[in-house]
């Protein structure tokens, strides 16, 4: 039934643009999304050796060339004016330009960067599917590459690891083939193009296609080829995918393997047997692997064998984003005579992520998902994101408390994704499809608009088919901001048919039957409660909340106090992670970050600084914010026991880590001097437990009327990943001040009375004389305009009511300077009704009451004097 589900919504955009195909080219065509493509796989390399496959360094292969470097290039502002015969091998292409691949040719010069939130770029009167052309540059790449000798005989693949946002491929002079979907691989079986000797490689990019529809993210709208570009060599019988499930048993102790192999024959006939193996290798031992198996097989005709493999390699070290461990899975192909045709290998991590009882589980725990949204940027590469870049988010993520990303809102660079499995953060995988521009109503959006069924579907099946095998991946999101209807069905029934290892989100399904998770946006804290109130069979995760542009995340706190007593409230990814500023220099050569609305003339879109949503500067150094999220994200809780000043409780919110690998370090402080410490060494708490700890403060408090505070810090033990030795992962204060300093109240006062307290009264003024002080206040308005003791003026005039605050970013965004300006200068248009002196047997009060004369508001300020003033 599924089946005939998928081929009918499949039929639909081909029947509807029927007249498209007919006479328009594929990058305006939204019933063709590739042609000649090779299918869709996931991330793996062919080796020559076992080893190789166990390093998984593909760059150090026989069986790789890179292709990044410098390209010819020329620039053309739209379609028309490009160089159509730029694929020949006799074009002269002496003057081009040189441009780096991979990059972003905005970035180098050519074009306007283009920052928008919401629109499409390129039209304010959106009409999908129609695509821009007289303004819509194209980029002409060239390159030459040569193969060597010892390729001889195998296949050749060429590899995009992403182009934005289409693009046309020919080998020396040929026509190869067309990709669109720009966040995805793009490859090509090339070898029946190639020549002894030099090769020519031609691309033709455009900018805008009918794919651009799906591609309205909230990001630097920039175009070129953004990812890598290599050759690989395969042989003529070869692994084209892998798909290992990687799960655990009922009591999550020991693994269970199911590994699902497709084979490929490019031969005119494959004769003979062949044998796959298979070896399981545990963590950081490569000795001998900790389980086997093997299978004999012939292709018998077809081009196309599937097989499988299945087994319970025993007791593992599973998988999480606290405990990293990865396995390493090596397979190899041999001939008949035993000789091997290549090995290929894939990390797996042993974990199982699933939806019960309404909650999200990671190897059975309801984890609490502290998280972030990412986008891929560089100050100075754009969407070309370094391999040091990245882990440098990775550390300052782990670093902070940070144990999840979303991939907003297109899959990222593979490498990230190694990153995260050998580093530990949980991700949320997320389809390459916003559309948000086009609204969510269901007569207009594209994701109700079976014209697009295929673009969601193939963008969906290039995400999971590359990405399935990551352990860090626990979750799929369809996409972003796009609506809902018949488009987000298909992607979520096919999702669900291909992997049952891993819930599916979605956010504008809502609670609807397209996502295993209710994940709004900046739900209110108020509106989650009374969602997990109504019991429902979905946990909520908030895909954005907590938007952290400018002086920001100071509420975060509230939101945790809610995530941590709720069980099927599971935590949040922060809007975002980075700003998006590119970088410029000063004429003096200082560099500055620029964003929305400065590049190109007056009338290029911009949504201005709405780019500047980070955590972290572009340049990674870090907002103050952080420093908060670190604190509302930590994993150890401290808590002062009630009626004890040397005793505290300490929580292990870990999900999978004991708290003997931490110490705990504590330090009293008396006047801003430390005057004791000490260290509660490796505490015995297991995940989720709680204990209480004596503290030796006594010696340090024997001062009375001093303000004492308990700082404490929990620091690791052992350097693990990125964090070094030593690193604070969670800190508390707590005050602990004696009896005989207890807080301030009205009418209670150090000498016990108001013995010489004396108030004057005029018609101007009220003055209140202490034995030690002289207090006057204007009648007029209530304030107090002089404080005076011993013969000096201490205060010249006294406090005025203020109820506005310079507003922040996020202010300005929700308009709250223009909503809430009656408050602005709210204290001082206060009216003065009474200022009134009370006078009992130990007590003077001067009571002053006020009304504001547009909304009746009251305001009422008591002033308290006693012997010493």
């Amino acid at each position: 039934m599924i089946k005939a589900i998928f081929v009918l919504l499949l039929s639909l955009p081909l029947v509807a643009t029927a007249a498209y195909g007919q006479t328009l080219p594929e990058w305006q065509d939204p019933g063709v999304v590739g042609v000649n493509r090779e299918d869709p796989h996931a991330t793996r390399f062919s080796y020559g050796s076992p080893d190789a496959a166990l390093a998984g360094e593909m760059h150090n292969s026989p069986n790789f060339i890179s292709l990044n470097g410098t390209w010819k290039f020329h620039w053309s502002p739209n379609p028309a004016s490009r160089p159509e015969d730029f694929y020949r091998p006799g074009f002269r292409d002496r003057k081009w330009d040189d441009i780096r691949v991979p990059s972003n040719w905005e970035l180098q010069g050519y074009g306007v960067p283009i920052y928008v939130n919401i629109p499409y770029e390129w039209t304010s009167d959106p009409r999908p599917p129609e695509v821009p052309t007289d303004h819509n540059p194209v980029g002409s790449y060239r390159r030459h590459f040569s193969v060597p000798a010892s390729w001889s005989g195998k296949e050749v693949f060429l590899h995009f690891g992403a182009v934005k946002s289409a693009f046309y491929l020919w080998i020396n002079g040929e026509k190869v083939g067309y990709s669109q979907g720009s966040k995805t691989p793009a490859e090509f079986r090339i070898t029946p193009y190639l020549k002894e000797g030099d090769n020519l490689l031609a691309v033709e990019v455009y900018r805008w296609s009918d794919g651009s529809w799906l591609e309205c993210q909230d990001f630097w709208r920039i175009s070129g080829i953004e990812r890598e570009v290599y050759l690989e060599a395969r042989p003529r019988q070869y692994v084209h995918d892998l798909f290992c499930k990687a799960g655990l048993t009922g009591d999550y102790s020991e693994g269970l393997l199911d590994l699902q192999v497709e084979l490929r024959d490019l031969t005119e006939s494959a004769d003979g047997n062949y044998t796959l193996e298979v070896m399981l290798f545990a963590p950081n031992q490569v000795q001998s692997p900790v389980w086997t198996s093997a299978e004999s097989f012939t292709f018998g005709g077809e081009k196309i064998y599937q097989t499988g493999f299945s087994g319970m390699p025993g007791e593992v070290r599973p998988w999480s984003a606290e405990t990293p461990d990865l396995y390493t899975l090596v397979v190899s192909l041999k001939d008949g005579n035993g000789k091997p045709l290549e090995y290929l290998s894939s990390r797996v991590g042993f974990r199982t992520s699933e939806i019960r009882y309404g909650q999200l589980l990671v190897n059975g725990k309801a984890v609490l998902l502290k998280g972030v949204n990412r986008h891929e940027h560089d100050p100075d590469e754009g969407h070309v994101v370094s391999e040091e870049m990245m882990r440098r988010d990775i550390e300052l993520m782990k670093k902070h408390n940070i144990n999840a990303v979303r991939t907003s809102h297109y899959p990222n660079d593979p490498k990230w994704y190694e990153l995260c499995d050998r580093y530990g953060l949980y991700v949320i995988d997320e389809a390459n499809i916003e559309s948000h521009g086009m609204g969510y109503r269901p007569d207009r959006t594209l994701g109700n608009n079976p014209l697009f069924v295929k673009s969601h579907l193939d963008r969906t099946i290039r995400m999971v088919e590359r990405d399935k095998n990551h352990p860090s991946v626990i979750i799929w999101s369809l996409g972003n901001e796009a609506g809902d209807g018949v488009c987000f069905d298909a992607t979520y029934d096919w999702v669900k048919q291909r992997d049952r290892t891993r819930p599916v989100q979605y956010e504008r399904a809502e609670s609807g039957r397209n996502t295993d998770i209710f994940c709004p946006m900046y739900a209110p804290i108020h509106s989650m409660i009374r969602y997990v109130e109504s019991h429902p069979d979905k946990p909520l995760i908030q895909c954005e909340y907590a938007h952290a542009m400018g002086n920001s995340t100071g509420n975060l706190m509230d939101f945790w106090d809610v995530y941590e007593k709720y069980e099927q409230l599971q935590g949040g990814f922060i809007w975002d992670w980075v700003d998006q500023g590119l970088t410029r220099y000063t004429d003096a050569g200082e560099k500055y970050w620029v964003y929305g609305g400065d590049f190109g003339p007056g009338d290029v879109p911009s949504d201005g600084t709405f780019c500047l949503n980070g955590l972290v500067f572009p340049d990674r150094s870090i907002h103050p914010g952080l420093i908060e999220v670190k604190r509302a994200y930590q994993y150890i809780g401290f808590e002062p026991v009630p009626f004890t000043v040397n005793r505290v409780m300490i929580t292990n919110k870990y999900d999978f880590t004991g708290l003997d690998e931490f110490d705990i370090r504590w330090r009293l402080e008396a006047g801003g001097r430390v005057v004791g410490r000490g260290t509660i060494e490796a505490p015995d708490l297991a995940p989720g437990a709680s204990g209480v700890y004596d503290l030796d403060l006594a010696r340090g408090m024997e001062k009375r009327k001093t303000e004492y505070f308990l700082n404490l810090e929990a620091v690791t033990r052992n350097p693990g990943g990125m964090i070094p030795e030593g690193h604070v992962v969670a800190t508390a204060q707590f005050a602990l001040t004696p009896e005989a300093i207890s807080s301030f109240e009205p009418g209670k006062f150090s000498d016990g009375s108001n013995r010489g307290v004396e108030i004057l009264e005029t018609p101007d003024s009220v003055r209140v004389i202490t034995p030690v002080a002289e207090i006057c206040f204007d009648r007029t308005n209530g304030r107090m305009v002089s404080y005076a003791a011993g013969g000096k003026s201490l205060i010249r005039e006294g406090p005025r009511p203020e109820f506005w605050r310079a507003p922040t970013e996020n202010d300005f965004g929700n308009g709250m300077p223009e909503r809430c300006a009656m408050w602005h200068n709210f204290g001082d248009e206060l009216a003065l009704q009474t200022l009134v002196p009370v006078q009992t047997g130990d007590h003077t009060m001067l009571l002053a009451e006020y009304i504001h004369p547009q909304n009746g508001s009251n305001y009422t300020v008591s002033y308290h004097f006693n012997g010493a003033g």
